[in-house]
């Protein structure tokens, strides 16, 4: 699918999986498109229902086949359209593509208003790790520490 660079076109087609999806009951009510140059590479819905994957939100899939359409992971040059604010899950695989811009349609609040808890989860990573809910216990640091330096070393070594 290809389009010019037209931000409304965009949003409403990730409205339009979004409302497929949940009408269909696979998941929330969130879509998302990867668009580079003009042409849609990565179309999704969220499928947290129907695969019972909890990372199966719209964003992730886009960013996954969009990937696999480039066959490469750094996603640079591309622009993500959400229909709803991207989750602190999302929004870190959105930086960690390398994506350059997103547009969405409703915020994080409109997605709690009907029960999501976006803003909890963007509370709770703003605390120190000792601090949140979810209880972090360091354990055996010097032996992971010479996994990343024996990574640090190899040959295969890709930074991204």
């Amino acid at each position: 699918m290809k389009n010019e660079d037209n931000p409304e076109f965009w949003l409403r087609l990730a409205f339009e999986l979004a409302k497929y999806g949940s009408e269909q009951g696979e998941g929330g009510p969130f879509g998302a498109v990867v668009v580079l140059q003009g042409e849609a590479i990565g179309l999704a819905h969220n499928e947290v229902l129907s695969t019972q994957d909890p990372t199966a939100h719209a964003e992730i899939l886009a960013i996954r086949r969009a990937a696999k359409k480039l066959a490469k992971f750094d996603l640079n040059g591309t622009i993500i359209y959400c229909s709803s604010e991207p989750c602190p899950m999302c929004l870190s695989a959105i930086y960690w593509a390398g994506i350059n811009k997103i547009y969405f349609g409703c915020s994080a609040e409109d997605a709690q208003k009907i029960g999501f808890r976006d803003v909890f989860l963007y509370e709770e990573l703003k605390k120190p790790s000792n601090q949140r809910q979810l209880q972090s216990i360091q354990l055996l640091r010097e032996e992971g520490l010479s996994i990343l330096k024996s990574w640090e070393e190899s040959p295969l070594k890709v930074i991204y």
